[in-house]
């Protein structure tokens, strides 16, 4: 016996209800997008490796799906690397494209690429599959899509207003209510590293920071201790910890903390502003949140930095994210390059719609009537029909063979088929149609106008 087939770990089918749902949300997003005139591209699903390596670090080059070269590809590699047997080093030889890893870095190398075509700011949008080499469990795939929107060519504030209210419709289009923006700034967690005396150590003060809220305050500043902060230092953290009221009043109290600091009051200015703008212009189901425990890839971002989470109750993770990026086409030989993006979570907001039940009804409807088959000349005359309807925006097909009408029938319960019409010597000599409900059972003989109207 053949053994069964199967499918990579961290890849997945898609049946086509599903199918069905994950389209409801790429439009409902790609509508938003283009909304708030955003542009779509598309890039290769594969780069030069030299495109992608050294971009991510250490941990991500290593996660990257690397493509062996066409033919013979061990034949170019020296006898004496191929006796080190050392992996790492044979594989510039044996492999000179990669599987892109996420969309930014691709976009990076578009913008610089198309430099001398596009005009900037440049707003784009981007809804394509990534993959990773990690190791797949709940919520982590190998391959999975990012939809991503970026401006680049500006610094202008505005931008990241726009994204809140670009985060706010889209998620009150999916009838997704009660979701958090949280807001922070890059410059704010570098000012606070600076007035405690650990600017050599901002990476580990912000890891130890950012579990706050899962490990609370006294492990906390143990882990800071550890990582060699000063006592003095977590000392002058105090107020952080009891940081509490609105938005506003936040940044008040954080303008004490940051007083000495002239990077961390202008990333306060830069939160004020945003603030202040999205108070006026109002969100229609979103709520905007500072968060000064969020980090966010430091090494990546230098500006706003932006999570959204689901609706309280939702056990799930961050469902978006992203924020502003001084330098995007740096790697690429282009400087100053400034941008800000975010990106939704495709997989964990199909999640979330589902566990709340917000899928619309309509999403996964498929065919709006099946015509049932007696034999040829019905038919022919069923698809005369089928034509005409379908010109009428109307989902219609014919079930493909001449088999006993209990089986065409369970075929369309099966389906959930909500209407077939029965058509038989009196119906063709009529010019008439037999529609029959499935749900109640109720038929009708019809006209192929008061069909089409019937059925609209």
């Amino acid at each position: 016996m053949a053994q069964k087939p199967s499918i990579p770990k961290g890849t997945r089918d898609f049946n086509p209800e599903q199918v069905a749902k994950r389209n409801y949300i790429f439009q409902t997003i790609q509508t938003q997008f283009e909304t708030f005139g955003f542009q779509p591209i598309e890039t290769p699903s594969f780069e030069n490796s030299d495109t992608l390596m050294g971009k991510y670090g250490e941990e991500g080059d290593r996660l990257i799906f690397k493509i062996l070269n066409s033919g013979d590809y061990l034949s170019k590699v020296d006898d004496g690397l191929y006796s080190e047997k050392d992996s790492n080093k044979i594989t510039a030889s044996i492999s000179e494209k990669a599987l892109r890893y996420d969309l930014t870095v691709p976009f990076a190398r578009y913008v610089v690429q198309h430099q001398n075509e596009i005009e900037f700011p440049f707003k784009r949008y981007q809804m394509q599959p990534v993959w990773r080499a990690d190791r797949p469990q709940k919520g982590r795939f190998r391959e999975f899509f990012q939809c991503d929107a970026d401006v680049v060519g500006s610094t202008s504030l505005w931008q990241e207003v726009e994204f809140v209210q670009l985060y706010d419709s889209v998620f009150s289009a999916l009838k997704l209510e009660g979701v958090t923006i949280k807001i922070n700034n890059r410059k704010i967690l570098s000012g606070i590293a600076e007035v405690i005396g650990a600017s050599d150590k901002l990476i580990d003060f912000t890891v130890a920071l950012d579990k706050l809220d899962k490990i609370g305050e006294e492990k906390v500043k143990a882990e800071m201790l550890e990582k060699g902060i000063s006592q003095d230092g977590i000392d002058k953290l105090e107020p952080l910890f009891t940081l509490s009221g609105d938005f506003n009043s936040q940044i008040e109290q954080l303008k004490t903390i940051l007083s000495a600091s002239e990077a961390g009051r202008k990333g306060l200015d830069e939160l004020a502003f945003i603030d202040k703008a999205i108070s006026e212009l109002g969100l229609q189901s979103a709520k905007l949140q500072l968060d000064v425990t969020l980090a966010r890839g430091l090494n990546y971002y230098t500006g706003a930095i932006y999570e959204v989470s689901a609706p309280e109750g939702v056990n799930m993770g961050s469902i978006g994210g992203g924020g502003r990026y001084d330098d995007l086409t740096g790697i690429f030989g282009l400087k100053d390059m400034s941008g800000v993006g975010i990106s939704f979570g495709l997989d964990r907001i199909y999640l979330v719609l589902e566990e709340l039940n917000l899928f619309p009804e309509t999403v996964t409807k498929n065919i709006d009537v099946l015509f049932i088959n007696f034999g040829e000349a019905e038919a022919l005359f069923s698809l005369k029909a089928i034509k005409q309807l379908r010109l009428k925006g109307i989902n219609a097909e014919l079930y493909p063979d001449d088999a006993k009408m209990k089986k065409q029938m369970n075929h369309a319960n099966k389906r959930n088929i909500p209407f077939v019409v029965l058509v038989g010597d009196n119906e063709m000599e009529q010019d008439t149609y037999t529609l029959k409900n499935m749900i109640s059972g109720e038929q009708y003989e019809l006209s192929l106008v008061a069909l089409a109207q019937k059925l609209a």
